[in-house]
C-alpha cells in the first residue's frame, strides 16, 4: 500500500522541516524526488541523504515567488505527477505590528509561491493525464491565532486556491487538497525560540507543546505521513478537501 513507484514527486521547501520529510518519505516509497529549495545547502542535503538510502532524488535551487526561476525549474524537470507546496515562512505580529515589508513577503513566499508552483505543475500534470497537488494550510485558516495575522491571511489564501483547483481541473484527473497542522516541532520552532527567548527555551517549549491537547507537538514524520496518503492512489476518491492535523486544536481545545 502507498506505493509511490514510477511516480515524480516535487517537493518544494524539501530541504528542511516537514518538506525533508515528505521528500525522504515520498524516496522511500519508490518516488523520484525533486526536492526544490531556495537553500541549496539544505536541498543538497536531503538529496543526499535519499541517495544514501538507495533511493532517486535530484535538487534545484529556486526561489518559489520568482515565476520564471519556477518555470524553467518546472520545465526542466518535465514529468510531475505529484505535487507538494511545502515551503512557506511565518510571522509573528498583530495587524498595526506587520510591517509592509513584512506583509508582502509573507504573501510573496505563501501565496504567490504557491500559485506559480500550481502555474508551473498543472500543464506539465494534464499532459501527463493527471495529478496530485497537496498543498500546505494552516489551523491559523480556521482558529483565531494571536499574533499570525499575515501568517492566518497567507494559509486563508492556500485554503482557496486549493478549492479553486480542485474544481477547475477534475475532468483533467488531477486532486487537490490541504492539509492544516497545528505547531509541529521543525527547526524553525527552535530558532525562534532561541531568538525570542533566550535562556527561556525549555519553559517556552514546554507552554507551546501544551497548547495542543495531546499535550505536544507534532513531528515533521506525522505530517508526512497523511501527506503521503493523500498523495496516493489509495486516495484517489479524495479531492477539493483540508485535513487538520493538530492533535485535536480545532475540536477539543477548551
Amino acid at each position: 500500500m502507498f506505493s509511490l513507484e514510477n511516480k515524480h514527486a516535487v517537493i518544494t521547501g524539501g530541504g528542511s522541516g516537514i518538506g525533508k520529510a515528505v521528500s525522504l518519505l515520498f524516496a522511500a516509497r519508490g518516488a523520484v524526488v525533486h526536492v526544490v529549495d531556495v537553500n541549496e545547502m539544505n536541498g543538497n542535503q536531503t538529496v543526499s541523504e535519499i541517495k544514501s538510502a538507495q533511493g532517486k532524488a535530484f535538487e534545484y535551487t529556486c526561489d518559489v515567488t520568482n515565476q520564471p526561476e519556477v518555470i524553467k525549474v518546472f520545465q526542466k524537470i518535465s514529468q510531475v505527477n505529484i505535487l507538494v507546496n511545502s515551503a512557506g515562512i511565518s510571522h509573528i505580529g498583530k495587524v498595526h505590528t506587520t510591517s509592509e515589508s513584512d506583509f508582502d513577503l509573507v504573501y510573496r513566499v505563501n501565496v504567490k509561491g504557491v500559485y506559480n508552483c500550481l502555474y508551473a505543475a498543472i500543464p506539465l500534470m494534464k499532459k501527463n493525464g493527471g495529478g496530485v497537488i497537496l498543498n500546505m494550510s494552516s489551523i491559523a485558516d480556521k482558529a483565531g491565532l494571536s499574533d499570525r495575522f499575515a501568517y492566518s491571511m497567507s494559509k486563508g489564501a492556500v485554503s482557496a486556491m486549493t478549492l479553486s483547483a480542485a474544481k477547475d481541473y477534475l475532468e483533467d484527473n488531477i486532486r487537490c487538497n490541504s492539509i492544516s497542522p497545528a505547531r509541529v516541532h521543525t527547526p524553525f520552532v527552535d530558532e525562534f525560540l532561541a531568538k525570542n527567548y533566550p535562556g527561556k527555551e525549555k519553559e517556552m517549549f514546554e507552554k507551546l507543546s501544551k497548547a495542543q491537547p495531546l499535550g505536544r507537538m507534532g513531528t515533521p514524520e506525522e505530517i508526512a505521513h497523511l501527506i503521503l496518503y493523500l498523495c496516493s492512489d489509495e486516495a484517489s476518491f479524495i479531492t477539493g478537501t483540508d485535513y487538520p492535523i493538530d492533535g485535536g486544536f480545532l475540536t477539543l481545545k477548551s
